[in-house]
């Protein structure tokens, strides 16, 4: 199932979206009671989930029509990343570094968190580029699973049950700060730094463990191309070691790391600048694009 939060008619709304349909918000799916947010939803999957498989679909809101948001536009907290996670992006960051790999190809996890604060923008939004504070600000396509079901001290092998969907998420960083400062949260915390693409695809489309294509596109031209399999620390590990210290909540976000291609690692570096389309991609999941301005 793919869902989605809106607006339409001055509204925001969250519900089903059907290819070669539209849109079917959860009002008119599931009656009174429904959930008023992506959230609300996903707070309460079973029941959802199992309600609106036993309805029959109402009169779709054409595509046209609706404004999308980010599936979350407003998280519950901050969204959990990892840093370095792809042997080749770590390889080419200590290359960027001038250090040898095995400075830069993590023992462990690398765990920070993200600001979507205000909100999270979506598909087709426009990110400013903060001229003032940042002239070398980059993309990063990264795949991001969102939570479920409350999970603390869960195993590896319950992974799976508490995972709720897929989306698609640009990390995007403004690297002078990531480095100025010696922790990543500022650099890749600043406002509208954290698109994600509009769409939840819900975790039973979508064979687990993951092993689908991840692309990025700067104007057209492709910088980033890998595939999940390539992790070094894969979703199980992730939310398990995760859940043994910091208890994940319904609607958690966590971005699983980005593969190499940054502009950053580029010879020259090649930072994003106003009137650049980048498109973040997720095979079976989505297509993101935003459009950078001064």
């Amino acid at each position: 199932m793919k869902l989605a939060t809106f607006i339409y008619n001055g509204s925001e709304q969250a519900g089903v979206f059907v290819e070669g349909q539209g849109f079917y918000p959860f009002s008119a799916l599931i009656g009174d009671n429904a959930p008023k947010t992506m959230l609300e939803f996903i707070q309460n999957p079973a029941a959802n989930l199992e309600e609106l498989a036993g309805l029959a679909k109402a009169a779709p809101i054409p595509e046209a029509d609706v404004k999308l948001c980010a599936p979350i536009p407003r998280p519950i907290r901050n969204v959990f990343c990892l840093g370095k996670n792809y042997a080749e992006h770590a390889k080419e960051v200590a290359a960027a570094h001038n250090q040898a790999d095995v400075d830069y190809i993590p023992q462990y996890p690398v765990y920070f968190t993200k600001s979507a604060y205000p909100e999270a923008p979506g598909d087709k939004a426009s990110i400013p580029l903060l001229g003032h504070f940042t002239q070398k600000v980059d993309y990063e396509a990264e795949l991001a699973v969102i939570i479920g079901k409350k999970a603390s001290r869960i195993t590896e092998g319950q992974v799976e049950d508490v995972l709720f969907g897929y989306t698609v998420l640009n990390d995007v960083t403004a690297r002078e700060a990531q480095q100025r400062y010696g922790q990543w949260h500022y650099g890749k915390g600043l406002d509208n730094f954290c698109p994600m693409e509009p769409h939840i695809i819900t975790k039973d489309e979508i064979l687990f463990p993951v092993e689908l294509g991840i692309y990025c596109r700067v104007n057209g031209e492709t910088r980033q191309e890998s595939n999940t399999n390539m992790l070094i620390y894969g979703i199980p590990r992730i939310i398990a070691e995760l859940s043994q210290g910091i208890t994940l909540y319904p609607g958690d976000i966590i971005a699983t790391g980005t593969p190499a291609g940054v502009g950053h690692a580029m010879s020259p570096p090649s930072y994003l600048a106003p009137g650049d389309v980048v498109e973040c991609e997720v095979e079976k999941v989505g297509i993101l694009t935003n459009y950078f301005v001064e």
